[in-house]
């Protein structure tokens, strides 16, 4: 059976120290990648230091490759993630669509919660969050000591709306601190915000280094308006194949100004037929994914209210 040299060649340089060509023999001598990129190995700091002038161009080509390669990956479903109760992906649009649980911190979608309504009014129930069974907050003071007791115990989405209630009253500076602390701890909308605040210069200076920092974190995770952001970004920047990417993924989460703008891309060339009736298929498969008898039937009864 033939065998490519050229594979062997590069087998073996891979196995080798970039620098002086040391090999890796077992587990006596181990070589350590390059910290940004895959291409290389060294056998120590050293060696690292005496090859980065001439590694340096090709490293940094790798690893903006590399980081392409986790940006413009498709989420498998978008940041808001399933509803604890009915396990039914979340609205990407909660406002009015879901709640949030200051007690726990969950966030539950409309069918849920008024289905929960209904019981215990006509079971004659004290009003219970449906999830950990904590009594309701009764005014928005309960409400904002119960969240400050999640606060206490780290947890992120507490964090992201205390910081929420201090923006509401213009304390720019409160806010971007809990967001900060907020998005340490995981939390993609914290991640969002920021990004927004480092735009606008509000409770920090502008910075667009961190503002894409933190709108490219929240995408990566499956935050569609941040998605929809760096499309906007990358558009501006006369890059439009890197937008359309950005408008397909974000379109693919559910998010309709994605697909009406990618819409509009189809129709001035930028887009392929092929690309956009992708994106439609896909983008109605997100929405109808979040529908259910109990969610129309609570958006009937809140359109009635």
């Amino acid at each position: 059976m033939s065998t490519n040299k050229a594979d062997v060649a590069e087998a073996a340089a891979d196995m080798c120290c970039a620098s002086c060509g040391t090999a890796q023999v077992d587990d006596i001598k181990l070589l350590t990648k390059c910290d940004a990129c895959d291409l290389v190995h060294y056998c120590s700091d050293n060696c690292k230091q005496l090859h980065r002038s001439e590694h340096e161009q090709l490293c940094k080509e790798r690893a903006a490759e590399l980081r392409d390669e986790i940006l413009f990956k498709q989420p498998e479903s978008s940041h808001m993630g399933d509803c604890p109760i009915c396990c039914l992906p979340l609205p990407i649009d909660d406002a009015g669509k879901s709640a949030l649980m200051p007690c726990c911190s969950k966030i539950v979608c409309n069918g849920c919660y008024y289905a929960n309504k209904l019981r215990q009014l006509r079971e004659k129930l004290q009003e219970t969050c449906l999830f950990c069974r904590h009594p309701i907050s009764k005014n928005d003071e309960e409400k904002k000591t119960n969240l400050m007791k999640r606060v206490e115990a780290n947890d992120p989405i507490a964090m992201r709306q205390i910081g929420g209630m201090h923006q509401i009253e213009e304390d720019y500076v409160t806010a971007f601190e809990y967001w900060s602390k907020a998005a340490q701890l995981g939390d993609i909308d914290a991640h969002y915000s920021l990004s927004v605040m480092y735009e606008r210069g509000k409770g920090v200076e502008k910075d667009e280094k961190m503002q894409m920092y933190h709108l490219e974190k929240s995408a990566i995770a499956g935050h569609p308006y941040a998605r929809y952001n760096l499309a906007c970004y990358e558009a501006i920047n006369e890059r439009s194949d890197r937008a359309v990417k950005h408008l397909i993924i974000a379109a693919n989460l559910g998010y309709d100004e994605a697909i009406q703008v990618l819409k509009e891309c189809y129709k001035a060339g930028v887009a392929s037929k092929e690309e956009f009736a992708a994106a439609l298929r896909a983008h109605q498969a997100a929405v109808d994914a979040t529908k259910s008898p109990q969610r129309e039937v609570a958006a009937e009864f809140c359109d009635l209210s």
